[in-house]
This record gives structure tokens, C-alpha cells and sequence, in this order.
């Protein structure tokens, strides 16, 4: 039987849930599959620590569970990070972002020992770059990297309307093939104006579980 989107996010969350343990501060992403995730995490409201949240939106609906906050500073470290992703490929790098919680999802992935990435049977893909790479800019440098952008074959598209919780700005690059997702992370990560690139390579999914109709996959 097909499953319906909702379905498939409700279930890969639920698989999720089994990486959890007692006593844990838990990262918490951004995102429809993360808010699936957070909906099931009422049982646990008392078994946790707390939760360290990438996004303004995940926050408030932790505190209306009432899970405490933690400010990740105050932490030498997270054991477990779960969130989402716009894409996948077979080495369990990922384009995030779609959210615009890209650059505090990548500062708590890269603070956990384990991430757990959870997404459906649509966001796998062989070769990264279908759904457009966002990038988030410090707002002067916008048009600066845009052309940048440009001079890589990708056509930038600012997302108006669209601020971070940083105060910056997005910018969609579209018509992309990475086949070399490192080195191209680490190439945009070093122009004057962007904050951060919307690829997880350098620090990719430890456990990449994806909901088809056959049920869970775990890579």
C-alpha cells in the first residue's frame, strides 16, 4: 500500500526515536520531518535532559512540550543529533537548508557525536544539486556571492522575503551537479559574505534512515 508523505515522516521519526536514550540532551532540527519527530517526543519529556533545538520554529514547539532548552555553549558536547534533509546521496552527504536553519543545523551536527538523518524515499538521489543549494550571506554581500555563484555554473536565486534566525540572507543556487560535495563546501565556505553552504560533507549523516512503502531503511 502507498503511503502518503505524512505517513512516511511519521514512521522514519518513530525509527528515530529508537537511537534515544535516558538522561540525554537531545539536537533537535528544523523541518516537517523533524516536527513529526518532535510530536512524538511527549513520552519523553521526563527522560530527557533536555534538547538543544537548530531553529527558532523547533524551539517553540519543544517548550510546548515542555522539554528544557539548553544553550549549546553551556554543553561540552551532544550525543545525539536528529534532523532532516533536502537530498541525500549513496555517501550520506546532504543538501540542507530548505528551512533556512542551515548554518545553526550545521553548528549542532557538527557538536554531536552521532546524527541520525531522517528523510523519505524522495529526497534520495544519486548525484546532489536537484533541489537548489541554499546559501546563507551576510545581506551586504548578497549580489557579491551571487556572482560568485554564477561564475560556478549556478543560477542564484535570492529568497526574498526569506531572513534566518541569524539575520541573514538565502540564496537558492540551482542548476547543479555536485559530484564533488567536500570540495565544493569547502570552496563557498571561504568567500568573504557567506556564513555557510547548505552541503553536510565535510560532516555528513552517521545513520541516514529513509521511509518508502516497504517500511525503514537504515544506511
Amino acid at each position: 500500500m502507498a503511503l502518503s508523505a505524512a505517513e512516511k515522516k511519521q514512521r522514519v521519526a518513530a525509527a528515530a526515536l529508537e537511537f534515544v536514550r535516558d538522561g540525554m540532551i537531545l539536537g533537535v532540527g528544523t523541518g516537517s520531518t523533524v516536527n513529526a519527530l518532535i510530536e512524538q517526543l511527549g513520552p519523553w519529556r521526563t527522560r530527557l535532559r533536555g534538547a538543544v533545538s537548530s531553529s527558532e520554529a523547533s524551539s517553540e514547539r519543544l517548550r510546548a512540550l515542555g522539554i528544557p532548552l539548553h544553550d549549546l555553549n553551556s554543553l561540552d558536547g551532544l550525543d545525539l543529533y536528529i534532523d532532516g534533509a533536502d537530498e541525500a546521496n549513496p555517501a550520506r552527504e546532504l543538501i540542507k537548508g530548505g528551512g533556512a536553519a542551515l548554518t545553526r543545523e550545521k553548528i549542532v551536527a557538527a557538536a554531536a557525536s552521532r546524527f541520525i538523518c531522517i528523510v523519505d524515499d524522495s529526497k534520495l538521489v544519486k548525484v546532489l544539486g536537484r533541489f537548489p543549494l541554499p546559501v546563507e550571506v551576510i545581506p551586504m554581500a548578497r549580489s557579491l556571492v551571487a556572482r560568485q555563484l554564477r561564475a560556478l555554473g549556478g543560477r542564484p536565486v535570492w529568497r526574498e522575503g526569506t531572513t534566518t534566525d541569524n539575520g541573514n540572507h538565502i540564496l537558492d543556487v540551482h542548476d547543479l551537479q555536485i559530484t564533488d560535495a567536500k570540495s565544493l563546501e569547502l570552496r563557498i565556505n571561504q568567500w568573504p559574505g557567506v556564513v555557510t553552504v547548505g552541503l553536510f560533507a565535510e560532516r555528513p549523516a552517521d545513520v541516514l534512515l529513509v521511509a518508502s512503502d516497504q517500511g525503514i531503511e537504515q544506511r
